[in-house]
């Protein structure tokens, strides 16, 4: 006798799907952030200017502020003139015989410093504010905000003045300036979402733990919070590098003895009408294509970290 074995067709080539890792958030925010070709034109256009401020001082022609390498009789020299010693000046010359291209090559460095530093520390500072006054609430919270209201009342470049003209100026003037306009912005953020976020399930877990107020706060809470956090902290430093750059055309920032593109278009601002426009017209181009191209990172981050922004 013999037994026929009939075969399942429809067990031929069966075989277990195929599970695939789930995408980092890292690699996640990094595609979709080169989706924007706008946004990927800025980062390239930050990335070499942030470059060429770091190596300012070993790839500018010659250093603006040593005055052994400055000649007065160089001048006023407009873009692409030969000084008597052979040295070509692509920027021309400002009224002190500096180098353009030199000084803008420091004034950048200078300015970009500033800008984040100030933001660190104001982020860091707001963060912190923010968080407690979410987490604690009551009485807390109502002293926190009313600092923020109180100090988002006036404007920003007003209380800069104020205490740029009651400490000095100077390099870490103006930083610690800044720290105190901008940490309010971050306090606010911060605080507007840790409130939603204080309130879900797993911190009401963490507090059936008895894990500590530090690690609830800074380990589950804080994580939840950089997303706007990264977004805002990017757009302030853009605002305070053009702030820098109004309050040292102004004369309260930094010395003159200190390289900065706002001490750099004040320079120039007085011969803008005898027709030297290179003076403050190249300092001016340079602080806008640097506070854009942030501002360009900026707005792209903001449509990857918020999904409700994403068309």
């Amino acid at each position: 006798m013999t037994v026929v074995m009939e075969s399942n067709p429809s067990a031929k080539n069966t075989a277990l799907p195929l599970v695939r890792r789930p995408e980092s958030p890292f690699r996640r925010i990094v595609s979709e952030f080169c989706e924007s070709r706008t946004a990927v034109v800025g980062f390239i256009i930050f990335v070499t200017i942030l470059g060429a401020a770091v190596l300012a001082p070993w790839i500018s022609p010659t250093d603006p502020y040593d005055l052994q390498t400055v000649d007065i009789l160089d001048n006023r020299m407009p873009p692409g003139s030969q000084s008597m010693t052979g040295v070509v000046y692509l920027l021309g010359t400002d009224g002190m015989g500096r180098d353009m291209l030199s000084a803008i090559l420091h004034g950048v460095r200078i300015s970009i410093f500033v800008g984040v530093v100030s933001g660190v520390i104001a982020l860091l500072v707001g963060m912190v504010m923010g968080l407690v006054a979410a987490f604690y609430g009551g009485v807390v919270d109502t002293l926190i905000m009313r600092l923020v209201d109180l100090k988002l009342g006036f404007p920003a470049i007003l209380i800069a003045m104020l205490l740029l003209a009651v400490l000095g100026k100077g390099v870490d003037k103006i930083i610690l300036a800044l720290v105190i306009v901008q940490w309010a912005n971050y306090a606010r953020v911060v605080r507007a979402t840790a409130l939603v976020e204080r309130n879900k399930e797993y911190v009401e877990a963490s507090h059936c733990l008895a894990l500590s107020d530090f690690s609830v706060v800074f380990r589950h809470i804080l994580p939840n919070c950089m997303p706007p956090l990264i977004v805002v902290g990017t757009v302030q430093v853009a605002y305070a590098i053009a702030l820098e750059a109004t309050l040292s055309f102004l004369g309260l920032g930094l010395p003159t003895t200190e390289p900065s593109l706002g001490l750099l278009i004040a320079n120039g601002f007085e011969y803008l009408l005898s027709g030297m426009y290179w003076i403050s017209i190249f300092p001016g181009v340079a602080l806008m294509i640097t506070i854009v191209s942030i501002n360009l990172i900026g707005d792209r981050l903001r449509d990857v970290l918020n999904p409700r922004l994403q068309q």
